[in-house]
């Protein structure tokens, strides 16, 4: 069966996950998945990531149980605590504030669901945030606004400046949707990638 006639679902509304599953060249369509985002009480930042990203997929799921449906979640972990997105100016300049000179892990998790079949996994990232001063931290959020990103910094944008190392198995996860590991479930699930012409 050809990718096109198999139907991929991609349940986010963000645009940078559909920018990166853009990048395998395969049809997809998009649908929002409604899911409440609220932590639960004493859950890990993993836990959360790899809760949230199967409730999409089967939120999403349940409407199309004939499609393959691709959920993610990400949660920034600074030492055990979660990190979200600021939503503006003032939240994110605490948030980098509080990560300078610290190391961030940025929990992406990712399910591909079909009906009953599904598999779930998370791809962690250690990112180490350079000791910047106010000043500077100021001049790239008014530059790049990064306010829907948990932990305030675009590493695909200017972002990466204020970084100094990152350490992942897989580059795209910390922006969003980690696609080596997609990739493979979605080979095992029987699209071609690269697709066939």
């Amino acid at each position: 069966m050809s990718n096109s006639a198999k139907k991929l679902i991609l349940a986010s509304t963000s645009i940078y996950r559909r920018e990166l599953l853009e990048r395998l060249r395969i049809p997809f369509s998009v649908v929002s998945p409604q899911v409440d985002e609220t932590p639960l009480a004493g859950e890990s930042t993993i836990d959360l990531a790899l809760r949230l990203a199967k409730a999409k997929a089967a939120a999403v799921s349940r409407e199309h149980p004939d499609a393959w449906v691709i959920g993610s979640d990400q949660v920034a972990d600074l030492c055990g605590a979660a990190i979200g997105k600021p939503g503006n100016f003032e939240r994110a300049i605490a948030q980098l504030q509080l990560m300078r000179g610290a190391t961030v892990t940025f929990q992406t998790a990712l399910c591909l669901m079909r009906g009953d079949l599904q598999t779930t996994l998370n791809v962690p990232t250690e990112v180490k945030f350079r000791k910047l001063s106010d000043e500077a931290l100021e001049a790239y959020l008014l530059a790049e606004e990064p306010y829907d990103c948990a932990g305030s910094a675009k590493s695909e944008g200017l972002g990466i400046s204020l970084l100094e190392a990152i350490k992942s198995d897989d580059p795209t996860a910390l922006i969003g949707l980690p696609l080596i590991a997609l990739s493979g479930l979605l080979r095992d699930a029987g699209f071609d990638i690269p697709p066939k012409k």
